[in-house]
């Protein structure tokens, strides 16, 4: 990994590409920081253990900025749900369907489908949250808290703030994926748990452990070494599990055409453990976290409803883990249907003279691949489940960790997300200094 780094920035192109995926990164966790005009940061601001789920999903996300009410509060999300949602609309909607299939024309009329959503998501996001936030609310026009018209006004400033700030952030990606590295999307995500994960490591040495160790009390001590050797096994067992798959050898029959011979080469399917990746888990959190994002826009966290979900459904709720647990092995599934098709793959090989050895072409090579794909599957979903909810029930029941405030600022979806990301960066750089050698051979 290091090597490969080292090589990158040697290569002046590269070099480029990452200096300014750095700069855009910047001008993101700057704009994290940027105050909207109208709002009471004090007002708004809440610790760690005061928040619900759903705000402690948003603050990770958006690196605090959430927390704090900046021009970055909504972050990355809105394009996220939307990506979502155009992903299934596309299994759904047969004239979707058939763009996805058309090509590159095809699927940048998709990107621009899926950036008008993301901006509607985001206008009905902001509406929420500037509902949720009234009580922090500071007419900029007169500054009389009494003028209900100058609020009004105000409240529909900070609407357009804030979605203009997610625009902003949809852009940055882009901008990111087109003249950086790469991946611009999951980059800022990474971005905001890592900053989240340090504000919360460093309110940690720097706060609550001198003022513990003043006490007599050095157990904080052990519980951050503790948590630092839980993310090192889970950070080794899932890399190891991302890079898992099953090879299925692939044999080409001969062919002869006029005077020369073709086929005869042995290659093979590459099937991942974990196709979908952290796609099942946030598709799963999305889902169960969006009743939640309903109740605190609407204020109805002390209603009945509100105490039934928070006490049946919450992280803490007593059907949280089995429902979480049996949504993420659903769309584990789900997405490993998306990313891997038995009938087309056979197909394929049918036609250009390929065979599982041992196995007859056509439906039989079908069924072979199928019962595989299930079997990886299963497997991959139940990793996922449990990576997703064991590590993170752990950090949030135990006290010591509790106490820290490490249980609430990370999970162990945040890592996978973390790792995804930083081995499909690592990916693309390798990736692009292969493409620079061979460039550099043919010429």
């Amino acid at each position: 990994m290091f090597q490969t780094f080292k090589n990158a920035f040697k290569t002046p192109e590269i070099c480029k590409k990452i200096l300014i995926t750095l700069a855009l990164l910047l001008v993101y966790r700057v704009g994290c920081f940027v105050p909207i005009p109208g709002l009471n940061s004090a007002l708004i601001y809440q610790p760690i253990a005061e928040m619900n789920d759903f705000s402690l999903m948003f603050s990770a996300i958006t690196g605090s900025a959430f927390q704090y009410g900046t021009l970055f509060s909504l972050g990355i999300v809105p394009f996220i749900n939307s990506f979502i949602i155009m992903q299934l609309l596309t299994l759904i909607i047969p004239k979707l369907e058939k763009l996805s299939k058309d090509g590159e024309e095809g699927r940048k009329k998709i990107t621009q489908y899926t950036r008008y959503l993301a901006i509607l998501l985001a206008l009905i996001q902001a509406i929420g949250v500037m509902f949720a936030w009234e009580g922090s609310i500071t007419p900029v026009f007169t500054n009389d808290p009494s003028n209900e018209v100058d609020k009004i006004f105000t409240m529909i400033f900070v609407v357009i703030i804030l979605v203009g700030g997610s625009a902003l952030v949809m852009w940055l990606s882009e901008r990111i994926t087109e003249y950086g590295i790469g991946n611009g999307t999951s980059l800022i995500i990474f971005i905001g748990i890592i900053s989240s994960l340090g504000n919360s490591i460093l309110t940690a040495v720097t706060n609550i452990i001198p003022n513990q160790v003043k006490a007599g009390d050095t157990t904080s001590i052990w519980f951050l070494l503790g948590f630092f050797v839980l993310v090192a096994v889970l950070f080794f067992v899932i890399v190891f599990m991302d890079m898992a798959e099953r090879k299925i050898k692939v044999q080409y029959a001969k062919q002869i055409k006029g005077n020369k011979m073709y086929g005869g080469q042995s290659t093979h399917i590459p099937i991942k453990v974990t196709a979908g990746g952290v796609m099942p888990i946030i598709f799963a959190s999305s889902l169960i976290m969006f009743p939640q994002m309903i109740i605190q826009f609407g204020g109805w966290e002390s209603t009945k409803f509100g105490l039934f979900w928070a006490e049946w459904f919450g992280t803490n709720g007593n059907l949280y883990a089995p429902i979480m647990f049996l949504l993420i092995v659903f769309f584990g599934f789900f997405y490993a249907q998306i990313q891997f098709n038995p009938d087309d793959v056979a197909r394929m090989l049918q036609q250009n003279g390929g065979f599982v050895q041992g196995v007859r072409p056509g439906k039989a090579t079908s069924d072979y691949l199928r019962k595989i794909n299930n079997r990886l599957t299963l497997f991959g979903s139940l990793f996922l489940a449990v990576i997703a909810l064991i590590p993170t029930l752990i950090l949030q029941q135990v006290d010591g960790f509790a106490a820290l405030g490490l249980g609430n600022a990370f999970s162990a979806t945040g890592l996978m997300i973390v790792v995804s990301t930083a081995l499909e960066f690592q990916k693309q750089l390798e990736s692009q200094l292969l493409v620079k050698n061979n460039k550099g051979f043919l010429k």
